[in-house]
């Protein structure tokens, strides 16, 4: 038996040699060889957008691993109870409370769906094999744009009202979020 291409499967596949004619089994090896070449003339064309998702993986990981939790940790360390603290009894209160409640359960949900996220994007970052989760990964995205536009619309404007009653409550949390990204330095004893 001698092996022989496949280009349906890209297998070697061992067929018997027609000792009657033997041209036609290189003949029909060409074919095989050909065939595994179109392919690989195709590659270049893949490889751009291989490196993109490598690229995007990367950045993605970068970024939301320090961005969003960072963020998520401000709004309930700092604007949250600032918003929660200076708004007036009753209705207007009972508003907040329940966005701030939503807010910090989508927060909880999204570092949730995240963290599900992240060892697959390591694998895509590093060009390895990934089953990347296409359905979280797009629950992400959908379900962090609702939230962006729900703090957006409903809860930072109502924010600025409440805050912006009082100059010192608004004064009080930029200088807290300014003192958060003043370097910290250690001092020499």
């Amino acid at each position: 038996m001698n092996p022989t291409f496949n280009p349906e499967t890209t297998m070697l596949l061992d067929i018997h040699t027609d000792t009657d004619a033997p041209i036609s089994h290189f003949a029909n090896c060409h074919t095989g060889i050909l065939a595994q070449l179109a392919r690989l003339g195709d590659l270049p064309v893949l490889l751009g957008p291989a490196a993109q998702a490598r690229k995007i993986a990367q950045e993605s990981l970068v970024f939301f691993n320090d961005a969003l939790f960072n963020h998520h940790s401000e709004e309930e360390k700092d604007l949250f109870p600032a918003v929660l603290k200076s708004a007036q009894a009753g209705t207007e209160r009972l508003k907040v409370d329940g966005l701030v409640e939503q807010l910090i359960n989508d927060h909880r949900a999204l570092e949730k769906l995240w963290k599900s996220l992240e060892p697959g994007l390591r694998k895509v970052s590093k060009g390895q094999d990934s089953t990347l989760d296409a359905l979280a990964l797009e629950s992400m995205v959908q379900r962090y744009q609702a939230h962006a536009h729900l703090e957006e619309q409903a809860f930072l404007p109502l924010a600025q009202t409440i805050l912006g009653r009082n100059d010192n409550h608004m004064a009080a949390l930029g200088m807290t979020l300014h003192m958060r990204q003043v370097p910290q330095f250690v001092a020499h004893i």
